[in-house]
């Protein structure tokens, strides 16, 4: 009835204005990366994501661990391939109140990011849909790369075995994903892996602030 739609509505209001608040108490506190030498690179890309979970629980209705994994891929596949090869868009980080679930990639797009015949599909929980589209991907003559959290791994790969895909897939967690390029730029050095940390970092800022309208998903070095 009318009654239940204006206090749905209302409830809404309430939310946003929240998380509004919120957004602007963390605008100023920008993800830290501590970048401690005796530390693995897993890491270190793991406390990233630790950092934006807890964020995350501190504002509901928010996906600040989706944004932080979708632009952190962004950033490594432009530290790899260089400028004006990958194309990054704006992470969906509200929470869609008609549905429990979000896609991956906006409708008609293979993937989050497509690279000549490869999709990459980026998510911090893989489920039936995510599999789904990797299918489709690889019925249309694509490569299917998904990429999650080291947490969620099992979980894709035992989705892929229950369709049969499971040698049709590659699946990537992100700590690893991130820390072996960073070697490979950094030419296994440790002068090296600094001078690349800082341009994956730098590049991911330069993508939060072409594509993402809060500065909060910011990372600073420590």
């Amino acid at each position: 009835n009318q009654q239940s739609r204006d206090l749905f509505f209302d409830l809404i209001d309430v939310e946003n204005y929240w998380v509004h608040r919120v957004k602007e108490f963390f605008a100023a506190s920008p993800f830290r990366l501590k970048l401690d030498t005796s530390y693995s690179l897993r890491s270190v890309v793991a406390d990233l994501l630790r950092q934006a979970v807890k964020r995350q629980k501190d504002a509901p209705g928010t996906y600040y661990a989706g944004a932080v994994l979708q632009h952190l891929v962004g950033a490594k596949l432009q530290c790899a391939l260089g400028p004006g090869v990958v194309r990054h868009r704006e992470f969906e980080m509200r929470i869609d109140h008609r549905s429990f679930t979000t896609a991956d990639a906006p409708s008609g797009i293979p993937g989050d990011f497509l690279l000549g015949d490869v999709a990459i599909h980026v998510t911090t929980a893989p489920g039936e849909a995510v599999i789904d589209r990797c299918r489709e991907n690889i019925e249309a003559g694509l490569r299917a790369v998904l990429v999650t959290t080291s947490k969620q791994v099992n979980v894709a790969t035992v989705l892929s075995e229950n369709l049969g895909l499971e040698k049709r897939i590659d699946v990537f967690d992100i700590e690893q994903f991130v820390a072996l390029n960073v070697y490979e730029k950094g030419k296994f050095i440790a002068e090296g892996r600094a001078h690349a940390i800082t341009n994956l970092v730098n590049c991911y800022n330069k993508i939060i602030e072409s594509e993402e309208t809060d500065p909060s998903l910011r990372i600073e070095p420590l």
